[in-house]
């Protein structure tokens, strides 16, 4: 008797084994056809069945890797290691989930595991190799700026005496003034995948470094009654889904507001035709078009998501150097009318936080791991109450009722906030009290979501959603410019 329910037990652990590798291959199948979310469910319910199994872990990892949650990827890889250490694939996806959170040491020692199982493996050679040039980098950084008070790019310049090559035939700023004829010839001449001089790109940086240094961290306005504001989410590199958006909404002007919501740049392969643009129109309109920082305008991501290798392509190492500089002064929120705060990320780790103290926050810098400013950049709304760990592995998730009580704190309606791709370009959450804009439609040629602004209105701040979908662009593959190491494969 007792033989026979041993032999029943294994007969039950066999079949549920079977059905698990069916839903992996299903969660396979999903995976190809870039159905992240699915293939993500899949293997979880491949994972319930057999919580054993490495292969459904590291498969998962993957999954998240590709819809940003880094955290989850990192614990998946961890757990599969956990199981089998000797799992080579763990060490991988480990070793990208901690590339990915700017976490070098760890990732490098995760090579090294790699590398020493598989000497003859030639692409986990070419990343260990990748990932120590950065370990030792930033070792370099810290010392040099322990040594001295880092000096900005803009006193090295000499601007005035930069000479526009004769056969340079593109747009040229009259006495170094930006004006609406020179914008709209810039975004003809960057359509046609043309490079501005590097003089007039210089000119830009440096104007509106001056221009953002001079705000505050919360920028505060006022809508009068009959005005509109457009709020716009993640652009991400894509420069010709942005003129998309000035088409459908009309050009910025200062009867036609616009508020862009962090992460201009990286992963979309034309991230400086999209920053200069949305530069220029900074210093055509400073009182009427705003710009918010989001954790893609940070030196971490631009060096692991493209933004540093393009404008090294395209310029100089120099120039992105000075692109890091104006990053760290664009503000971190708006409010608007004392009611309505955007942010790109969303709430705080800790209650009590007020409006006052994000006025107070230093943000000329690198974003810190913790605290309001990291929050403002890298958080994310959940449907339960209270927080959690964040999926990306940086900051928190937030619940409905730590959004009731913020707002209730600082006697708010309702946030705006970005950060995620939604698949119809915004979502309406937490009791319509927590609103996701994303403006990067077919993100990365392969989400298949659309994009989205807003309409907010003076009269009665009640939002208005827009849809868009993508437009074609030239043959140019996003992260084109991107670090090898973030070059995911399906390993």
């Amino acid at each position: 008797m007792a033989n026979g329910s041993v032999n029943g037990r294994e007969t039950k652990m066999a079949e549920g084994g079977n059905d698990a590798e069916l839903l992996k291959e299903k969660a396979n199948k999903y995976f190809k056809d870039k159905d992240y979310e699915n293939a993500i469910k899949y293997y979880s319910e491949a994972v319930d069945l057999n919580p054993s199994n490495a292969i459904y872990y590291s498969n998962r990892s993957l999954a998240y890797l590709r819809t940003e949650c880094y955290g989850y990827a990192l614990a998946d890889a961890t757990k599969a290691l956990e199981i089998d250490k000797n799992y080579i694939k763990g060490y991988y996806r480990r070793a990208t989930s901690n590339m990915a959170l700017g976490k070098f040491k760890a990732a490098l020692k995760d090579y090294e595991t790699v590398v020493r199982v598989r000497p003859n493996d030639k692409d986990a050679k070419m990343k260990y190799q990748e990932c120590n040039k950065i370990v030792k980098q930033k070792a370099f950084e810290r010392a040099i700026a322990s040594d001295e008070i880092k000096k900005s790019v803009v006193d090295s310049l000499d601007i005035e005496n930069m000479t526009i090559e004769d056969d340079y035939v593109g747009p040229k700023l009259e006495d170094g003034t930006i004006t609406l004829t020179f914008m709209k010839e810039m975004m003809d001449w960057f359509k046609d995948q043309k490079k501005l001089h590097r003089k007039c790109a210089y000119q830009i940086l440096v104007q509106v470094k001056d221009v953002l240094s001079k705000l505050p961290s919360l920028v505060e306005i006022t809508l009068k009654e009959t005005e509109k504001i457009t709020i716009c989410g993640d652009t991400h590199g894509q420069y010709y889904d942005l003129l998309n958006i000035f088409k459908l909404n009309g050009l910025p002007s200062e009867t036609n507001p616009y508020l862009f919501n962090g992460d201009f740049v990286d992963r979309g392969s034309f991230s400086l035709e999209v920053i200069l643009t949305l530069f220029g129109f900074k210093l055509l309109y400073p009182e009427n078009f705003h710009l918010l920082r989001g954790n893609h305008e940070t030196d971490n991501m631009n060096q692991m998501y493209g933004f540093e290798g393009e404008v090294k392509a395209k310029y100089t190492a120099q120039m992105f150097q000075l692109f890091s500089e104006v990053f760290q002064w664009l503000p971190l929120a708006q409010c608007m009318n004392n009611k309505v705060l955007v942010m790109h990320g969303g709430l705080f780790s800790e209650d009590g936080v007020t409006l006052d103290d994000l006025r107070k926050i230093e943000r000329n810098r690198q974003p810190p791991d913790s605290g309001p400013m990291c929050d403002l950049l890298w958080s994310d709304p959940q449907p339960q109450n209270g927080r959690s760990i964040s999926k990306r592995g940086v900051s928190c998730q937030f619940g409905p009722d730590v959004t009731e009580r913020f707002l209730e704190q600082n006697k708010l309606d309702f946030i705006v906030r970005s950060h995620e791709v939604k698949a119809e370009g915004y979502e309406v959450t937490h009791s319509g009290k927590c609103i996701t804009v994303f403006s990067a439609p077919n993100y990365c040629d392969q989400m298949g979501n659309k994009g989205a602004y807003i309409h907010l209105r003076g009269s009665d701040l009640k939002p208005e959603f827009h849809q868009f979908t993508a437009v074609p662009h030239p043959n140019v593959k996003p992260m084109a410019y991107a670090n090898t190491l973030m070059q995911l494969g399906m390993m």
